[in-house]
């Protein structure tokens, strides 16, 4: 793999390298590859070592690397290639890194469904990727989803094939029950009896292939799939090598990392999976979020690196005796995906004697973006300092090519390679979203003297709910179905565990009576995924509108902002 540095029109130093940790130069070389040698490399490198538990199973990186050559060989009998995605339909289960690293071997592209998308949802996205074959699992609540997959969406030709990936086969072995084969059905564990393909089977995969299909609402909540290509998601683990390698705080061949956040969100994917397998540290696997069962985790499994959302956060600090326990093998944590209250990243620091690590970034971006640095005096409320090889900068919201002086507010753009080659069948979005090289990220906020950024808010409506981005105008067309709405408005309110929550404002039509929120929320069960839901319902005899017409928001986020100002 080549060696290359990004460079940028603007003098160096920037603003930011002067609040970089000793030791960390910005413009340190970042290799271009793929996740297939990236994979190849930890598994030849790291052979022997632990990479993934799950349940009572444990798997070296050359256990991973075989069972990831039998899903391959048996991914391509079912037709999986660069010219038919894989779709991944999975919760936190070792069936989702065997099944993403055998697509990615045979030059396939993945499409992560969300297992708290509703079937419009998912309808939408193997539409819009034109996937075909789907991958799930039958633990928890997902069983059964894959026959009713297989048949409903089978039945209307949206589907060839299901895979079922048997919970059982991680937990009793491989001669444990397998899922019944039937029309468009096939066993997961039936995938891992194919003889593994020899080298010249595969097609030669680069970095400027597309590897992910990563659905986000990007800059206007409308849901579409972002292009992430290899060299994209690769340039993110080279950055985070890059951050934490000239600091010091990576050990090579050590560590385990408790992942309880979800593999399809880009945040787990990423900062967690990728980037614990390039470190070959051991990746401990958990299919949903117990507080109990992560803090015991801790202090049985010795964890030495847990990120989390703030939700997450909240719920382990309010756990009864968390004062008591023993979370001294922690070395490093994180939290993403929302901005976490100041006074739980006090409690966390006085609980374990560590920072609470963190940044931002988007699925655009891979997710990298800044880094908060852990030396010096910790900036609550800002988002830190680009990390190494990526560009930022504040720009007027009616020129994003004119550049903003240090302090004043406008709209964060960024650049690298690690930021997203485009949106798949957006032409009108990509010329919206990209001007001169750098992406326009929807989030407006400053840039101060010393190069923290500081996000006010955000561009569009979008409300980030427990660490998940909620787009308002999803869910007012899905209200816009009940049959006794004549209008209606969604805006966020602050939320004491969540961050923020959705609001439904809704103006019945004439005659039309009231409900409830709980029959509000049954009526769009199948409409919404669960984060989506609303939390708060007030009905208005009129909406507020601007002088055209058209309803107007800001007046009602105004009136929930001032009531919260007085609790």
């Amino acid at each position: 793999m080549a060696s290359t540095a990004q460079s940028y029109s603007l003098a160096r130093p920037f603003p930011w390298e002067k609040s970089y940790p000793p030791g960390v130069d910005w413009g340190a070389p970042l290799r271009v590859g793929t996740l297939n040698e990236l994979f190849d490399e930890a598994c030849a490198r790291f052979a022997d070592l632990p990479a993934l538990s799950y349940g009572p199973v444990t798997a070296s990186y050359a256990e991973l690397a075989s069972l990831v050559d039998s899903a391959a060989a048996g991914l391509r009998a079912l037709g999986v290639g660069p010219d038919n995605p894989l779709a991944l339909f999975l919760p936190n289960t070792a069936w989702h890194p065997v099944l993403f690293f055998a697509a990615l071997k045979l030059g396939g592209r993945l499409v992560h469904i969300s297992p708290l998308d509703p079937e419009r949802e998912i309808v939408h996205k193997l539409k819009d990727t034109g996937a075909r074959i789907l991958a799930t699992t039958d633990v928890g609540a997902m069983a059964g989803a894959g026959q009713k997959l297989a048949a409903g969406l089978g039945a209307a030709g949206l589907i060839d094939t299901v895979i079922i990936g048997e919970d059982a086969f991680w937990r009793q072995g491989p001669n444990a029950p397998r899922a019944p084969a039937g029309e468009r059905i096939v066993s997961g564990a039936s995938l891992l009896d194919a003889v593994p393909l020899p080298a010249s089977a595969f097609p030669k995969v680069t970095a400027s292939d597309v590897a992910l299909m990563q659905f986000t609402g990007g800059t206007t909540g409308l849901s579409k799939a972002a292009l992430l290509t290899h060299g994209n998601l690769f340039a993110t683990i080279e950055i985070y090598r890059s951050w934490g390698e000239q600091q010091g705080t990576i050990t090579y061949g050590a560590g385990k990392v408790l992942c309880v956040l979800p593999l399809f969100h880009i945040f787990a994917l990423s900062a967690v999976m990728l980037s614990t397998f390039q470190t070959g540290a051991e990746l401990v696997l958990h299919p949903r979020f117990d507080p109990d069962a992560v803090i015991t985790d801790i202090e049985q499994r010795k964890i030495t690196f847990f990120p989390g959302v703030p939700t997450m956060w909240i719920a382990i600090v309010n756990t009864q005796g968390i004062e008591g326990r023993d979370l001294s093998s922690l070395t490093r944590l994180a939290s993403g995906g929302a901005p976490c209250p100041v006074e739980v990243e006090q409690k966390i620091g006085k609980l374990t004697k560590l920072p609470l690590g963190g940044g931002w970034g988007m699925t655009e971006t891979a997710p990298a973006g800044t880094g908060i640095p852990e030396h010096g005096t910790m900036r609550f409320g800002t988002i830190g300092v680009p990390l190494p090889g990526i560009f930022m900068d504040i720009v007027a919201l009616d020129d994003p090519k004119k550049v903003l002086p240090v302090g004043e507010v406008g709209e964060i753009r960024i650049k690298g390679p690690n930021v997203v080659a485009g949106y798949h069948n957006r032409a009108e979005e990509n010329a919206r979203a990209f001007v001169d090289g750098y992406l326009l990220t929807g989030d407006m906020g400053t840039m101060d003297a010393d190069g923290y950024f500081t996000i006010v808010d955000r561009k569009k409506d979008m409300i980030i709910s427990g660490g998940f981005n909620v787009y308002p105008r999803h869910i007012e067309e899905a209200i816009y179905e009940h049959p006794a709405v004549a209008e209606v408005t969604v805006i966020g309110v602050p939320d004491g565990y969540r961050g923020e929550a959705a609001m439904a404002f809704v103006a019945l039509k004439p005659g039309a009576e009231e409900f409830t929120l709980d029959e509000l929320r049954a009526f769009l069960a199948d409409k919404v995924a669960k984060y989506e839901q609303p939390a708060h319902l007030e009905f208005r005899q009129q909406l507020p509108k601007t002088a055209v017409g058209k309803l107007s928001k800001k007046e009602l986020v105004a009136e929930e902002r001032a009531k919260a100002a007085k609790v």
